[in-house]
Formats: structure tokens, C-alpha cells, sequence
């Protein structure tokens, strides 16, 4: 979370759940069968559990999957259990309370930590997400790799984003995604390299005897670029291809302005048929420096 904080839309500005149901059936009906909810944090939103609902309803869809930073989520776990939600995504930095508190800015640790342990209760498949920040949260590296030696939990390194808030920040990272796995290495032994699934964004290992797994994203890195096969479209309701443009379609404009579902879908295949070819190239395109925080942009 930025120091200045974030500013927050009004209500107006961001779509309406009739809005994200009618484009989630318009995707559905041209192929799209998994869509995931982040934010900013989805549970800010009210009756977000009759959006998941909707959604799940929605022909064509197979799977929903949600990505919370768990500081709201800890009682809606059963029911999403009951709906049959895929998968969570949980964004934690840091297994160190004080270290919770400096970089989230809040001081809900506890409220994080019991959405992790109702979902292994309920078994939710769950992964953690952790951007791994220089002289933040080296230290949690290893603790959280430790947390597979017992749990069936998949943690997700992720390459510092060149973006906070702020622009560009760093002509060079130095914690890359090669960087986070030879210091795994070093103080981790019997680490085994899995086959990465069609499309993934990381690179996938586990330690010998451990029950979880653990991946590395090269998001600064952008190695991944050629077989990603993400859209997002931000609660403004602008697509984006790719998360270093600054978005190609306003989507709730289109709406907004009447226009059919087929203007709508052809707009949409225009633009996926051409996204830029990788990170760079969408940063590139854009007029400005991007100024979002990922707080905003989300998981």
C-alpha cells in the first residue's frame, strides 16, 4: 500500500455486477471458461458472494477462481466451499507481524492468518501470493517455503513490478526470478523442478518430501510473455491485455452507450488479436508512465 494511500472511485465509475455478469456471458460465449476475481480486494465490494453466485451460473463457466489479501474473507469461507469455488489466492508478504504492518499499512495479520488456516480447513485448494521486496521480506523466504513441508499449499514468488504507484522505480531489480531460486537453493535442499503447465506464469518446484509446491513469476522479467493467454478487465471496466498497457477498450463505456452484444464481442476479439507480443513492447505503447499501484491493479 503506497504511504499517500490509494484513491477510492465512486460508486458510479466502477461496473455494476449486471454489468460484469452480462460481459462474463458475453466471454463465456466466445470460449472463456475460467475467471478469477481480484481487485484492489474483491471483498470490499457488497454482496460480492451473490456476484460469485452469478457467476458460477453463467453458462460455459467451469471454474471461479479469487484472489484476497483474507483480512475480510474468513467468514464467507464455508460458503464458498459450498459454491464451489476453484481455488484462493491469498496475498501475504510476510509471516512477520511488524513486517505485516509496514507493508500492508494495517495491522490485520491475525485476520489474514485465520483466512489461511479455515481454508486449509475446508479444503480450498489455496495458493500464497508473496512479492518479493529487497530489504522487506527476504527473510520470509524460507519460512514460507517451509510452510509446504506440512500443508498442501502452493506458494507463489513474484518478481517486484516496476510499479507502485510511483511510475518507474528501478532501471534494475535485483531480486529476479532467477535470484529468488538460487537463494532457495542455497538455504533449501532437494529442491525438484515440476513440468510447467500449458500457460503458466511461473516456474514450478517442490523440496523433496514436502507436501506443497512453490513457483517463481517473473513479473519484471516478463519471460513468460509468449504463452500468456490472461485478459483483465479493472473494476472501471477498461480491458487490459496485458498488465504494463494502460488499458485498449473501454468496455463500460460500450455499455453504457447502447452498444449490442455483437459490437461489443467484435470489439473484444480486435483487440485480443492484437495484444502487444510481450511486456515491453505493451509498456512501450503506452503515452504516459503507468502511476497505478498493484493495490489497485490487484493479483
Amino acid at each position: 500500500m503506497p504511504e499517500e494511500g490509494i484513491k477510492y472511485l465512486p460508486k458510479k465509475e466502477v461496473l455494476t455486477f449486471e454489468e460484469i455478469e452480462r460481459l462474463i456471458t458475453l466471454l463465456a460465449s466466445m470460449g472463456v471458461t475460467k475467471v478469477r476475481l481480484t481487485g484492489g480486494e474483491p471483498f470490499v465490494r457488497n454482496d460480492l458472494m451473490k456476484l460469485i453466485e452469478r457467476i458460477l451460473s453463467i453458462n460455459g463457466i467451469t471454474n471461479l477462481h479469487l484472489t484476497t489479501n483474507g483480512i475480510l474473507t474468513a467468514p464467507y469461507i464455508p460458503a464458498l466451499k459450498q459454491l464451489g469455488i476453484s481455488s484462493v489466492n491469498l496475498s501475504l508478504d510476510t509471516l512477520d507481524k511488524q513486517r505485516f504492518i509496514d507493508i500492508t499499512r494495517r495491522d490485520e495479520f491475525d485476520a489474514t492468518w485465520k483466512t489461511l488456516q479455515s481454508l486449509l480447513e475446508h479444503e480450498i485448494p489455496v495458493k500464497i501470493n508473496t512479492v518479493v521486496m529487497d530489504d522487506k521480506n527476504i527473510e520470509d523466504i524460507v519460512p514460507l517455503v517451509e510452510l509446504t513441508r506440512s500443508e498442501n499449499i502452493a506458494i507463489r514468488f513474484i518478481e517486484e513490478m516496476p510499479f507502485n504507484g510511483t511510475g518507474l522505480h528501478a532501471q534494475q531489480l535485483r531480486w529476479t526470478h532467477k535470484k529468488i531460486i538460487a537463494y532457495i537453493e542455497q538455504h533449501v535442499p532437494r529442491l525438484i523442478k515440476l513440468p510447467d503447465p500449458p500457460f503458466s506464469t511461473s516456474y514450478n518446484y517442490k523440496v523433496e518430501g514436502y507436501q506443497g509446491t512453490l513457483g517463481v513469476i517473473a513479473a519484471y522479467s516478463r519471460t513468460f510473455c509468449g504463452t500468456c493467454n490472461r485478459i483483465r478487465v479493472t473494476a472501471q471496466g477498461h480491458l487490459k491485455t496485458c498488465l504494463y498497457d494502460e488499458g485498449v477498450l473501454d468496455i463500460k463505456s460500450m455499455m453504457r452507450n447502447n452498444h449490442d452484444d455483437e459490437a461489443i464481442k467484435e470489439k473484444l476479439l480486435h483487440a485480443f488479436h492484437h495484444r502487444a507480443k510481450d511486456g515491453f513492447e505493451a509498456e512501450g505503447r503506452n503515452l504516459k508512465p503507468i502511476h497505478e499501484s498493484m493495490s489497485a491493479i490487484g493479483g
